[in-house]
């Protein structure tokens, strides 16, 4: 059984892209999150102690967004899993989308998906 904290549409900035027009200015991404964590003991306590703080999380993708500069989102999606699952302890795993819109003409939106999981060794 696993439990799912969900943050959806965060929107932040990010210097990304592969093209030199793309790398004059941050632009605007959209971020989507599945938290697995064991919500058990907060269900019982109403403790933010016994959860993940999603104010700590928004923090930690937008500082991750703001220090990492790649060229793709692929990168900075595995960049922002890594910091996630570093810097707190009680995830178990995650499903980020990270979505791009507007950058391609006649396509609203282009977005990955990875999943990741704290490996147990």
């Amino acid at each position: 059984m696993s439990d799912l904290i969900l943050l959806h549409g965060m929107e932040v900035e990010a210097l990304i892209g592969v093209y030199d027009w793309e790398r004059h200015a941050p632009r605007p991404l959209v971020l989507d999150l599945e938290l697995s964590v064991d919500l058990q003991a907060a269900a019982t306590s109403d403790r933010v102690q016994d959860t993940v703080d999603y104010a700590a999380v928004a923090a930690c993708v937008t500082a991750a967004c703001q220090r990492e500069q790649p060229q793709l989102l692929e990168a900075l999606a595995g960049r922002i899993a890594r910091a996630l699952l570093a810097e707190f302890a009680t995830l178990t795993a995650l499903t980020l989308t990270l979505h791009k819109p507007g950058i391609l003409p006649n396509v609203r939106d282009v977005a990955i998906r990875l999943s990741r999981a704290r490996s147990s060794g």
